[in-house]
C-alpha cells in the first residue's frame, strides 16, 4: 500500500538530525521492508572547503551518515509507526546508528550532485534495525553500500 505524503512528512519531521547535518531531502518510497530517499549535496556544504580544496568530494563518513539517516533512522521511525506507536512517544526516542559492516566505496559524489539512497531491512526486532543500504548517483552509478545497524534510545531518561 502506498504511503501518503502526510506520513512521509511525519517521518521527515521526526528525524532528529537537522541542517547542516541532515542528508535526506525527500522520501520517494517507504514500506516495512524498504525505503528510497534522495539528497542533493549543496555546493556550500561545510565539509567541502577542506575536503579537498580545489577538488571537492563528499567524505566517506558523510556518505555513511547519509546511509544511516535513511536506512536506520527514517526506516526505524517508520517501523515504530507501523507498530502503532503514538507520534509523541516516537519523539521521545532517538534512533542512533551503532554499527557499520561491509562498507564499500565505488564512486565519488561531487558538490551539487543528487544521490538516491536505497535501503532494505535485514531485520527489525526489539527496537533494533539492520539494513542493507546503498547510494547511487542520480544517473544510477553506484557510489557506496554497506550494512548499518541502529537502535532507538530514550535520550531524556536518567
Amino acid at each position: 500500500m502506498p504511503v501518503d505524503s502526510i506520513t512521509i512528512k511525519s517521518i521527515l519531521g521526526l528525524i532528529p538530525q537537522h541542517p547542516p547535518f541532515r542528508y535526506i531531502d525527500d522520501i520517494i518510497h517507504i514500506s516495512v521492508n524498504d525505503i528510497v530517499a534522495s539528497y542533493r549535496f549543496k555546493e556550500d556544504e561545510f565539509f567541502y572547503k577542506g575536503h579537498f580544496p580545489g577538488n571537492a568530494i563528499t567524505p566517506g563518513v558523510i556518505l555513511i551518515e547519509t546511509m544511516a539517516q535513511t536506512g536506520v533512522v527514517a526506516l526505524g521511525i517508520y517501523q515504530l509507526m507501523e507498530q502503532g506507536n503514538d507520534i509523541h512517544k516516537i519523539k521521545d526516542i532517538t534512533p542512533l546508528f551503532s554499527f557499520v559492516d561491509k562498507v564499500e566505496f565505488t564512486g565519488l559524489v561531487r558538490p551539487g550532485e543528487k544521490v538516491m539512497i536505497n535501503a532494505k531491512k535485514i531485520y527489525y526486532r526489539c527496537g533494533n534495525i539492520q539494513s542493507a543500504v546503498s547510494i547511487k548517483r542520480e544517473n544510477g552509478e553506484p557510489v557506496c553500500r554497506g550494512q548499518l545497524t541502529g537502535s532507538g534510545v530514550r535520550m531524556n531518561e536518567k
